[in-house]
């Protein structure tokens, strides 16, 4: 699934950053906050005077209307006349483009300067020197204004890489015209769930009763995240360097979901879904429930689809028994620097304008919708009002996958084979989940990417 790293350097990065005397106090003095200054280093020039020109790496981060990034960029360049910067379009293949930049940086490339990369990179990028650490360089008063969970998920070794710039999570939609006309209530246990998906589908009231991720791919990680989190179970231990996996409740996992198949509440191509085949059976009003992130309630309500007005968001459900509500996964991307860039104080000042109050709400606000990472605007009861999602936000808690272990990508391909070879019956949940324990526990004591 994910690609290899090559080229790069095996172990804990050794290599420090730093940025001059010179160009650390004009940043204090520019971010009107105390910034941390490593070891100098002969790689981190600054330009002094004129204009400073920095790159930055970014996918598309939606497929119609304005472009979210040069909106920002548009902002930021008013703010600071001083600073240009260059989009440079990134592919939008998250592994694509984390092989692009794996080759560009480990090569020694000063630019870009800036990228925008997964929330599960910080363990792969912070082992192998591929991305400055910017708890180096910022405060811990910097860090504050985020949601709570963020961070940690950009962490890695006691270092933070990344800096959340929007965020994803998964989220329930409902057919609120079906619930109602069954006299249905908002499932708060999957258990609930499920008996409500098979009852409408038998009452040939839907086609199918809930679509969600199941393929054999990272979003099938996302979605077993988020059930075993609901059993209280961990991946990792809590330095991330051990496989702590409870066969018992994978096993209790992976038979709810191949259960869901069995029972009729989810269709048996469900092994086979990822996000888009997920969402187009909802909004063609095949499905009574629908797994999916936050852009899914627009897309339902967008031209075309047959369930406008029909749609309620709602937090994830949990098993019967758990505190609700459920778990949610974390997804989403965060801002990472170039460790070889030249102009690293311009850099952290992009990042400091992106990640504050101005550039979040326009991020947040229509017609882009993204969830803000910074707390202050996520608070705001006017930015609430604009988008379904965002109003129960507040009652989500999120679960970060196992990615601060820089060989997380094998560490996600044992969860999301397993987890889908159990969903298609090709294999027992407790034969799945026994594999899916050892193939986790090579992952995580293997060299190298």
């Amino acid at each position: 699934m994910r690609s290899t790293i090559k080229g790069a350097p095996s172990g804990r990065a050794r290599r420090r950053w730093g940025v001059s005397a010179t160009g650390a106090g004009a940043l204090a003095a520019a971010l009107g906050m105390a910034v941390v200054t490593a070891a100098p280093s002969s790689s981190a020039s600054v330009a002094h005077a004129g204009t400073t020109t920095i790159t930055w790496w970014a996918s598309p981060i939606s497929t119609s209307g304005p472009d979210l990034r040069k909106t920002l960029i548009a902002a930021f360049e008013k703010a600071n006349p001083t600073i240009k910067v260059n989009l440079e379009t990134a592919p939008t293949n998250t592994d694509t483009n984390r092989a692009d930049l794996v080759t560009t940086i480990s090569g020694g490339a000063k630019t870009p300067d800036v990228f925008m990369g997964d929330v599960i990179w910080p363990g792969q990028f912070g082992a192998h020197g591929l991305a400055l650490p910017l708890s180096k360089y910022l405060p811990k008063s910097f860090f504050n204004r985020f949601a709570p969970g963020l961070v940690q998920g950009a962490s890695y070794d006691g270092q933070v890489y990344g800096a959340p710039f929007f965020q994803d999570q998964g989220f329930l939609y409902y057919r609120k015209d079906l619930l109602a006309a069954d006299h249905m209530a908002v499932p708060k246990t999957w258990e609930q769930l499920q008996s409500d998906a098979v009852t409408l589908v038998k009452q040939g009231k839907v086609k199918y009763g809930f679509v969600w991720e199941g393929a054999s791919y990272e979003g099938g990680t996302c979605d077993f995240m988020e059930y075993y989190a609901d059993t209280g179970g961990q991946v990792l231990n809590s330095t991330d360097t051990k496989s702590v996996l409870n066969v018992a409740d994978v096993t209790k996992v992976l038979t709810f979901m191949r259960g869901l198949v069995t029972s009729g509440a989810s269709p048996a191509a469900v092994d086979t879904f990822q996000e888009p085949q997920a969402m187009t059976a909802f909004q063609d009003g095949q499905a009574a429930f629908l797994r999916n992130w936050d852009y899914a309630y627009s897309t339902s309500q967008a031209a075309g689809s047959k369930v406008i007005g029909k749609v309620g968001v709602a937090p994830l459900p949990t098993f019967a028994g758990r505190p609700y509500p459920g778990y949610s996964n974390i997804g989403g991307w965060n801002l990472y620097i170039n460790p070889h860039s030249t102009n690293i104080p311009a850099d952290l000042k992009f990042i400091n304008f992106i990640t504050g109050v101005q550039a979040q709400t326009i991020e947040a606000k229509p017609p882009f919708s993204e969830i803000p990472t910074n707390a202050a605007v996520r608070a705001n009861p006017s930015i609430r009002k604009l988008n379904p999602p965002f109003a129960v936000l507040a009652q989500t808690k999120l679960v970060p996958r196992p990615a601060q272990n820089p060989n997380y990508p094998k560490i996600s391909q044992a969860i999301y084979t397993n987890m889908n070879s159990a969903v298609a019956g090709s294999t027992s949940p407790a034969a799945a989940a026994k594999a899916m324990a050892s193939q986790l526990n090579a992952a995580v004591s293997s060299s190298g990417l």
